[in-house]
């Protein structure tokens, strides 16, 4: 119980409580499903929305990151605005997209054959139009690639797992390239986002916002200079926010995990 008190109030006011159905929803799922059993289906109302999940603690994580921090907010001036959801998961970042933004045209990505299910009738449940899916993995090329299978919301090319499988990927430049102007690219896909990237690099002045999830693995050089030149190339500022904050770094790296950092990186057009 003073686990929960304190996820619940140490990181926001207690004000703001009062204020926010988002954080009041965040308590009440909190204290139904954070004791959840791992990577088992279930069934998943939250403010006025029906999902299913692979994962509760992965979808608590979701909900926290998208509709209580808001994480992928961003303004336009149109009513329309085109959106790419690379890493769509389980459909949680389409919904808060639709709700901020109802007209948007949504194009999501979920390599993962079981999620990208679960994001289909997540979707479909929702009622909302103009969402357009893809079981494909975002990729440098158009083909097929080998995917590791988390079960959540960690499934990656980069995944050492007995659970590899191969599936469809497509070239996001290509994608790009065939838009007149994309409002918003979410990429959240594991590991890939570098090579991805870079591979985007001169195509990357049609799109007004850019969310990246870079993930430093231990057993690869770590390649954050790369996204960062692509981008301020392209003119865009950014702002970059640690995912997991590490105590004395310099003794603490890490070693005994696939990652030694995980950053949020926000670009933006002024």
């Amino acid at each position: 119980m003073i686990t929960l008190f304190k996820e619940c109030f140490t990181w926001l006011p207690i004000s703001q409580y009062f204020k926010s159905k988002q954080h009041r929803e965040y308590i009440k799922l909190l204290g139904k499903y954070s004791a959840a059993e791992r990577f088992k289906a279930t069934n998943i109302k939250f403010l006025e929305y029906f999902v299913t999940v692979s994962d509760c603690l992965s979808f608590l994580s979701q909900y926290k990151d998208i509709f209580v921090d808001k994480t992928y907010e961003f303004k336009t001036s149109s009513t329309e605005p085109l959106i790419y959801d690379c890493g769509a998961n389980y459909g949680i970042s389409c919904l808060y997209f639709k709700s901020i933004y109802p007209l948007c045209k949504i194009k999501a990505f979920e390599a993962d054959p079981a999620i990208s299910q679960l994001l289909q009738s997540n979707i479909a449940a929702s009622g909302f139009s103009n969402v357009e899916i893809f079981n494909k993995a975002v990729w440098t090329s158009s083909g097929h690639i080998e995917f590791g299978v988390e079960g959540a919301d960690g499934g990656s090319i980069n995944l050492s797992s007995d659970k590899k499988i191969k599936v469809a990927s497509v070239r996001l430049k290509d994608l790009i390239e065939s838009e007149n102007k994309i409002d918003m690219l979410k990429i959240d896909i594991e590991g890939s986002e570098t090579d991805v990237i870079i591979d985007c690099g001169d195509c990357l002045n049609k799109i007004d916002n850019i969310f990246i999830e870079y993930h430093s693995w231990n057993n690869s050089p770590q390649k954050l200079d790369a996204i960062l030149n692509v981008l301020a190339g392209n003119k865009f500022r950014y702002y970059i926010a640690t995912v997991s904050q590490r105590a004395i770094p310099f003794i603490n790296k890490c070693g005994d995990l696939n990652m030694d950092m995980q950053l949020n990186i926000f670009a933006y057009k002024k």
